[in-house]
């Protein structure tokens, strides 16, 4: 479980002001970096590379690789391409056709924009994650007043999914080895018999885990546990580390001023 939580994790250690940053800033700083990148008017391409220079500015600052991180925000484009019909919906002057469909130049515009913004936004969650640990993470969505009972939700499905997924493959192994194969012949039997064998192994792994969520519940209760993630040392909110956050935030209020006043 351990090896798998470090090959799952993108927190990447370092010694760079980024990493030494607040949370609570981080967090609050990669928020409204999306929220001003989703708001960037369509059309509006020199904003794009700028937003880009911020987001790839604080990657490097943090040692993470601008293109490293460029590159892993790409994981965002196969969703994004569900907005592939805007090419064909969005009123506009046709530029050219598919299938005999026509593509407009609006259409065309509205598409590459949120495909350009989803990439950014993703960046900029990337740098947060990259940067931050996750249990820091989770301090820092607490002290920003996220209800308890959310943070908690998130706490668990992230430390006990790994734990459902070594069930699930020891569920595997077990019916592997109890299952002959003869050289030749195709093991198993007809398609309703293996969805049953697929329910049965489903019902048993949800079985599982509820005994185990009973018996890990019990023992955080012996231990004090009483519904908030605690820290030994927080650390303390500083104005040095407000100023800090604020240079990327006033890089994106210039860039979206620009955006809708000169480039719109």
């Amino acid at each position: 479980m351990t090896l798998s939580l470090s090959l799952q994790e993108r927190y990447q250690a370092g010694d760079s002001p980024l990493h030494h940053l607040d949370p609570r800033v981080k967090v609050v700083m990669t928020l409204l970096l999306i929220l001003g990148v989703v708001l960037t008017p369509e059309g509006a391409w020199p904003a794009y590379p700028l937003l880009w220079a911020v987001i790839g500015g604080l990657a490097a600052v943090g040692g993470l690789g601008a293109v490293r991180v460029a590159r892993a925000g790409s994981v965002a484009l196969p969703f994004a391409l569900a907005a592939v019909t805007l090419l064909f919906t969005v009123p506009g002057q046709p530029i050219a056709s598919i299938f005999g469909l026509p593509i407009t130049d609006a259409g065309l515009t509205r598409f590459l924009s949120i495909m350009i913004r989803s990439w950014l936004a993703v960046q900029a969650a990337l740098v947060l994650a990259m940067s931050t640990h996750f249990t820091d993470l989770l301090w820092a969505l607490g002290s920003l007043r996220v209800p308890g009972t959310l943070v908690a939700i998130i706490t668990f499905m992230y430390r006990y999914l790994f734990t459902l997924k070594d069930e699930a493959a020891r569920l595997l192994r077990a019916r592997a080895a109890r299952s002959g194969i003869l050289p030749g012949y195709r093991s198993g039997g007809p398609l309703f018999w293996r969805a049953r064998v697929a329910g049965g192994m489903i019902g048993n792994l949800f079985l599982r885990s509820y005994e185990r969520s009973e018996r890990v519940y019990a023992a955080m209760l012996a231990r004090g546990y009483s519904g908030q993630m605690r820290m030994l040392t927080p650390p303390q909110l500083t104005w040095g580390a407000i100023w800090w956050g604020a240079v990327p935030v006033a890089a994106l209020l210039l860039v979206e001023m620009l955006a809708f006043l000169v480039w719109t």
